[in-house]
């Protein structure tokens, strides 16, 4: 006789609230943008070029979207993230599609 588990019903996942699109599409602008003016293939974006041209201008709402918008960016295969997490590199991707 097989037993079934007690638990077998799936869960959903919660409801989350509405996220705008926004400002997670702002925060992709503000890096492209960084790297069309600097735009060669292997190009650094280092921690201070983030802190310096992305972060200080962000609103509470692009903040919430940064991570999620680096990694879209990495996930289309326009950038690459360093170890560090912070380090951005343009890639030939990236670079054609500035």
């Amino acid at each position: 006789m097989k037993s079934s588990p007690k638990n077998s019903k799936r869960k959903s996942p919660p409801k989350s609230k509405k996220i705008d699109p926004a400002p997670k599409k702002e925060v992709k602008e503000m890096f492209m943008k960084w790297f069309k003016k600097n735009k060669k293939v292997g190009q650094v974006m280092t921690k201070q070029d983030v802190v310096r041209n992305i972060l200080t201008k962000l609103d509470s709402k692009q903040n919430d979207a940064l991570e999620e918008a680096m990694d879209e960016l990495k996930s289309y295969g326009l950038i690459e993230v360093k170890e560090d997490g912070v380090t951005l590199v343009l890639t030939q991707k990236g670079s054609d599609s500035i």
